[in-house]
């Protein structure tokens, strides 16, 4: 299993990050191997989520390639290479429905990727 992958919903847990999803999009999409999906309540609780990551990826010498959304915090975008992570304002993540969007994408065990 992907080491970044774990790091990221780690660090998205840690926040206390909703409804975290992963899509393995090896095949799918050349963009990432795995897209992490999750929500939080409101704009600060996804600005924390988003800087947690940027912390916990900086930390472990990984750079951070792209960020985008941070100070309107309704879709934040990280993008740490292999995994782009969406961190959605409760209201976007129904409305943008990215599970739905990328529906060919299978989803990813994430007790398997904690516990290991």
């Amino acid at each position: 299993m992907n080491k970044h992958l774990k790091m990221v919903v780690e660090a998205i847990d840690d926040k206390r990050g909703l409804q975290i999803t992963a899509l393995n999009m090896e095949g799918i999409s050349p963009i990432a191997d795995y897209f992490v999906i999750c929500h939080g309540n409101s704009e600060k609780q996804v600005q924390a989520i988003a800087h947690e990551l940027k912390k916990v990826v900086q930390k472990d010498g990984l750079e951070i390639k792209r960020l985008e959304g941070y100070d309107q915090a309704r879709w934040v975008l990280l993008d740490v290479g292999d995994v782009v992570v969406h961190i959605f304002h409760k209201d976007e993540r129904l409305y943008y429905n990215l599970e739905k969007l990328w529906g060919d994408a299978s989803i990813v065990d994430l007790d398997e990727v904690v516990t290991q």
